[in-house]
């Protein structure tokens, strides 16, 4: 999962050793959620917040094929964690890995984590890295 950031990016590198290691193919998933406000359009800022993430998905991508790597991408609408592991279910996938900031104790609470709840939610193995 990505959700645009240079964070989240930093999981890429993982990623390719261990897909051109293991010959795998990677999903790059990226969750997008648009909240409507008084007098704008939902249905266009909706169309708007899918039509971001697939940019920034079709990037990635191209930068992962052109380092070797069999990759696809897809966009879900909804909430992130749970958005995460329906796929990884729905896809049969072999492992999620993902960034995480790290975050503990009153942060992690005020905050939340998306790292966190995947990890209790899901049900295939998941690689966190926390980028120094």
């Amino acid at each position: 999962p990505l959700d645009g950031s240079k964070l989240a990016e930093k999981i890429l590198s993982r990623v390719e050793w261990l897909a051109k290691t293991h010959d795998a193919e990677v999903t790059l998933l990226r969750v997008a959620l648009a909240s409507s406000f008084p007098g704008s359009d939902p249905v266009q800022h909706q169309l708007n917040v899918i039509r971001e993430a697939e940019e920034y998905l079709a990037k990635v991508e191209g930068w992962m094929r052109g380092v070797g790597v069999k990759v696809n991408s897809v966009v879900r609408y909804g909430y992130d964690a749970q958005e995460i592991v329906d796929h990884a279910r729905d896809r049969d996938f072999d492992l999620i890995a993902m960034s995480t900031h790290g975050r503990t104790g009153l942060a992690q609470f005020v905050l939340g984590s998306v790292a966190n709840k995947v990890i209790n939610t899901a049900s295939v193995p998941i690689l966190l890295y926390r980028p120094t």
